[in-house]
């Protein structure tokens, strides 16, 4: 169907005599879903796999093992924590990982000393990986430079100058590793089991590897139905996210995605969530802009990110969950063996 997610070869698309037609396809992806898959992307192999093959270890390890990886102060965002519904199923695991390690490192970075204490919450590492940091700056650097390039070719196909949706060097990330269980419950349809709730993301644009035996990521067209992402082992997904919605005015629509249960492995996925710098105000782009008026508020990116957490507990925390943020300690769910 040409109104499914297509596979774009970047560099192809990327290239001074790409084909209209490629281009065409790109353009009409980016203003209708809000996701592409690309391939020819320039991310090495051995960092996909160093990374994947790192945190696959350490998912793997008996649950008393991971569960010394939650963040010892009760952040969400931080270190290792897993999630049931609401019958005490595991739903999915995750590990968060912050840009920076913590404040000193933001603000030996260059981060103000406001803006490092979105870091005051360390990072864990597993000790069980020794490698494991190093592989996550490499991954993070190559994703980012996707979607450097991704913002390029969009600027390309809404014919404006190659720079106008640039991250500055600044950039602003995270990175999320999701591990989604085998699903041995009955489900009579996908709405009855969502191991992911649908959402856009609030990034500017997200790029994500998944791995698995099913499609279980879904993009949303615009009339509401749902389509698989297929699963390639040589492809990255990019997803539009709000800010470069914001930006476009509307033009570009935030990819709108959901995971649904299924397959007889686990299903992995990862992701860098990409945003312009702290400092950045996101605001309608004078290319974009409607002279009678927009829709879109101005969005402060540290506004966002500084009240991420208290937003997130405030729709999705559970009574012991708040309880651990509010005393500062690890907080790990219970869930079904």
């Amino acid at each position: 169907m040409p109104d499914d997610i297509p596979t774009i070869d970047l560099a192809a698309a990327l290239a001074d005599d790409a084909p209209e037609e490629l281009l065409a396809t790109v353009r009409r992806a980016a203003e209708t879903l809000g996701i592409i898959q690309v391939v020819n992307h320039g991310v090495p192999t051995e960092v996909i796999a160093g990374f994947n093959d790192g945190f696959r270890r350490v998912l793997d390890l008996p649950r008393a093992e991971k569960e010394q990886l939650a963040s010892p102060t009760g952040h969400p965002n931080r270190g290792w924590r897993q999630w049931p519904d609401d019958f005490g199923r595991l739903e999915l695991e995750r590990f968060n990982i912050a840009q920076y390690d913590d404040t000193q490192e933001a603000e030996a970075a260059g981060l103000s000393p406001e803006h490092a204490t979105l870091y005051r919450h360390v990072n864990v590492w597993p000790p069980q990986e020794p490698g494991l940091r190093e592989a996550t700056h490499r991954y993070r650097d190559a994703f980012v430079d996707v979607a450097r390039r991704v913002l390029t070719l969009y600027a390309r196909v809404l014919d404006v100058p190659a720079d106008t949706f640039s991250l500055g060097d600044d950039v602003h990330t995270t990175v999320v590793v999701n591990n989604y269980p085998k699903w041995p419950y009955d489900s009579a349809s996908d709405e009855e089991k969502l191991l992911l709730l649908e959402h856009a993301d609030s990034s500017t644009v997200t790029v994500l590897h998944q791995e698995g035996d099913y499609a279980g990521l879904q993009g949303q067209h615009p009339d509401g139905t749902w389509t698989p992402v297929p699963i390639r082992p040589d492809a990255l997904q990019v997803f539009t996210g709000t800010l470069l919605t914001n930006w476009t005015d509307g033009r570009l629509r935030p990819g709108r995605h959901r995971v649904v249960a299924g397959g007889s492995v686990t299903r992995r996925s990862s992701a860098v969530f990409v945003h312009p710098g702290l400092d950045t105000v996101v605001a309608p782009l004078p290319a974009f802009a409607d002279p009678d008026g927009s829709d879109f508020e101005p969005v402060s990116v540290w506004e966002r990110a500084n009240g991420n957490v208290e937003e997130y507990l405030r729709v999705f925390g559970r009574p012991e969950q708040l309880a651990a943020w509010r005393e500062s300690r690890p907080y790990v769910a219970e869930v079904i063996s």
